[in-house]
């Protein structure tokens, strides 16, 4: 088309040819490859990986899965609420803060271990930037193991983004707080201790995670849990009956 528009007319055909003999003379020569890609490379993580398909979630602290949810109170206002969840004992800690910052994760930490019943083994996050830096150096300083998620993968973090709905139906629907943080966090431990501790979980079978991790903590037969070896937690079913048993 360009030739053509100069005033040159031949067949595109012709113009192939013309381009396989100059190559096969070594007249011309194909140019160097140059990868450039409009997507945004992954950053390679220094201490956070893909969890393993032969990690066993058996205990309540094997994997925690954390996640943030923006709470947005009034025009113009987003906070950001750091939630943790056991995936077998449901146990939850949540946090806000003004930014989900990698600092404000590395500080979430502090919470975390403290307010988890049981220490913390894995942590499992999506690949957000809030969960780099800083917060892969304290998961690595307390020996925590860190697992990230492929991208555009929510639902293998499937227990948090449930306890999101959770939260903002049973608290931040009925909440009359003014969203001052240090009052809010505030408001939100007590209702942490409430959903911990009161509130009964269909999942559990109408047990508390208080109550399921009594039940778990007093009966020998851990084998049902130990054998389930899946992220899951397999069938609570038989593990249930034990505990509504005692």
């Amino acid at each position: 088309m360009l030739l053509h528009r100069q005033g040159f007319n031949c067949s595109a055909s012709t113009v192939g040819r013309i381009i396989s003999r100059l190559k096969a003379r070594g007249v011309l020569k194909e140019p160097v490859i140059n990868h450039v890609s409009a997507h945004r490379r992954g950053i390679r993580r220094p201490y956070a990986v893909r969890k393993p398909k032969d990690y066993q979630v058996s205990r309540p602290g094997d994997l925690i899965q954390l996640d943030t949810l923006d709470i947005r109170p009034i025009a113009g206002m987003v906070l950001k609420q750091f939630n943790a969840r056991d995936v077998i004992s449901r146990w939850d800690v949540l946090e806000v803060h003004n930014r989900a910052t990698s600092a404000a994760a590395a500080h979430f930490l502090d919470s975390l271990e403290r307010r988890m019943p049981f220490p913390v083994g894995a942590i499992q996050i999506d690949g957000g930037s809030g969960f780099e830096a800083l917060f892969e150096e304290e998961c690595q300083r307390r020996n925590i193991r860190l697992f990230v998620l492929p991208s555009n993968s929510p639902k293998l973090n499937g227990y948090v983004e449930r306890a999101h709905l959770t939260h903002t139906e049973e608290f931040y629907e009925l909440s009359d707080s003014s969203f001052n943080i240090a009052e809010l966090n505030s408001e939100l431990l007590v209702w942490e201790k409430v959903y911990n501790t009161v509130r009964p979980h269909q999942s559990l079978g109408y047990l508390t995670p208080k109550e399921f991790l009594e039940c778990y903590k007093q009966n020998d037969r851990r084998e049902v849990l130990c054998n389930q070896g899946n992220e899951r937690g397999g069938s609570y079913k038989s593990w249930l009956r034990v505990c509504h048993s005692i």
